[in-house]
């Protein structure tokens, strides 16, 4: 947790490597038996499918809630009445959360960076944060539905591409495809591409049964290779005909095949994934051909140009389509020295693209380094002075399990825990001031307001509400039943 945190490298038995610390990652990867655990790692990917942030620390408030009830049972109190008191100081964290927040100005571009950087900072790409995080608000703003204030993720491709550093990771104006022309005398740029796409290969049919064909004669063999040339100049003519100048395909050509779509001044490009092929579709507007015979004008997409480049260091090539006409779609091509440094810049980059996503929704935020838990503490034990019932307690121990996450990033930005958030809460409770949180990147001030530091409300509140569901759930079980086989 925070900008200081560790990472995990994570082992897989067949010795495949992942360093990461998403916390989602970490739970998904991990090989767990217990079936309580289980629900912790469900957990996490509820907040990682809803939110897309903020997975470690719904995990280590769920089990710091835990902690606080295993507490509670010792003490003689029914693990009913501390669902019940874990429920009430969830609605007054909530209530509280509201009365704290503030709300962001989206149309200032640098507002939105910043609630990224916040994101990324805890990351192995911590380093490029600001220039990632920039990126990642011009892929939303480019793909971004004003009235609905939505985002469609589908229309932001993220392609990894090993070498270079992770300063020349760029976003590119199109759909990037790993991909090169299937013939290297095609042209390698076409202007106001007409593309065509096909889930259909270029080859001769095949019957579906085991056949032989009898060859006699060199007659024989000319008329097999004459049937076969016609075969395929029809299926190129089709193509011809409709207009298209591109074919995009997502089975292999035949060589024959190739050879004639190359003489035919039709480039092609072949092997295309089915992800890709929908992102190509959806963004042209091109409709997906599944037989040569329905290869009409009007299921043609449409693209300004569509050009084959190198990019960066490396050799080898990409495709790159650029301002497709009925949706705007980008691709952000992340470079970086490893594999396991690109896997984990991608799962970065999502998790940022998520956030900026959140606030542009819901301007709503409220102030990290755990300035809003500290806060939500102070007002959950203020309150319980008020109750007069053992629900006191279990309002307590939720207080004192919110305080575990700004402890963990305490530590973990080299304080003593404990000591250091006993003084932070001295001093918001002083000076009423909720903005006050763990000053982790060591600056001269710990107001989180001046230092920029701010996530989602919505995220905070979605939280908050999983992890008190999950231990609710968890605290209901008198026991665990296996059924085993019958032997």
């Amino acid at each position: 947790m925070g900008p200081k945190g560790m990472d995990k490298m994570l082992v897989s038995p067949d010795g495949e490597v992942i360093i990461t610390n998403d916390g989602a990652t970490i739970v998904d990867k991990m090989e767990i038996e217990h079936p309580t655990a289980k629900l912790m790692a469900e957990l996490s990917k509820s907040q990682d499918d809803e939110i897309g942030d903020g997975t470690t620390g719904v995990v280590v408030l769920a089990g710091s809630l835990l902690e606080q009830a295993v507490i509670l049972i010792e003490k003689g109190i029914h693990p009913l009445a501390i669902s019940e008191g874990f429920d009430k100081a969830c609605e007054k964290v909530l209530e509280n959360l509201d009365n704290i927040h503030a709300k962001l100005d989206i149309e200032n571009e640098e507002n939105l960076i910043n609630g990224a950087i916040t994101s990324l900072g805890s990351k192995v790409v911590s380093k490029c944060q600001k220039q990632l995080a920039k990126i990642c608000v011009d892929a939303v703003n480019s793909v971004l539905d004003k009235e609905r204030k939505d985002v469609n993720f589908e229309l932001i491709k993220i392609q990894g591409k090993v070498g270079g550093g992770l300063e020349d990771t760029s976003l590119v104006q199109g759909i990037v495809l790993d991909k090169e022309m299937s013939h290297p005398q095609m042209d390698k740029e076409i202007l106001d591409a007409k593309i065509c796409i096909l889930t259909c290969p270029f080859e001769p049919p095949k019957p579906k049964t085991k056949y032989n064909v009898d060859i006699k004669s060199a007659e024989d063999y000319k008329k097999l290779y004459e049937h076969e040339q016609n075969y395929f100049k029809k299926m190129v003519q089709s193509v011809k005909d409709s207009g298209a100048n591109l074919v995009v395909c997502q089975w292999g050509f035949d060589d024959e095949a190739n050879h004639l779509l190359m003489s035919n001044k039709l480039p092609a490009i072949r092997w295309v994934g089915g992800q890709e092929i929908e992102l190509i579709a959806l963004a042209t507007g091109a409709r997906i051909i599944p037989r040569f015979s329905e290869i009409k004008s009007e299921k043609l997409g449409r693209a300004r140009v569509v050009k084959e480049s190198s990019f960066g260091t490396e050799n080898s090539k990409l495709v790159v389509i650029e301002d497709c006409q009925i949706n705007k779609a980008v691709t952000i091509v992340i470079r970086g020295g490893s594999q396991t440094i690109v896997d984990e810049a991608h799962r970065c980059i999502h998790d940022a693209l998520c956030v900026v996503r959140n606030m542009i929704k819901d301007p709503r935020i409220v102030y990290g380094g755990g300035a809003s838990e500290i806060s939500n503490s102070l007002a959950l034990n203020a309150w319980a002075d008020t109750i007069s019932s053992t629900e006191q307690y279990a309002i307590r121990g939720f207080a004192d399990a919110l305080e575990q996450i700004p402890v963990c990033l305490a530590e973990n930005s080299g304080y003593s825990g404990i000591e250091y958030v006993a003084n932070l809460k001295a001093q918001q409770a002083k000076e009423q001031n909720p903005l006050l949180g763990v000053n982790c990147m060591r600056k001269d001030t710990n107001n989180m307001k001046l230092q920029n530091v701010y996530e989602s409300l919505a995220l905070k509140k979605q939280q908050i509400q999983l992890a008190n569901q999950v231990v609710k759930m968890i605290l209901k079980i008198d026991d665990v039943i296996e059924s085993h086989e019958y032997k």
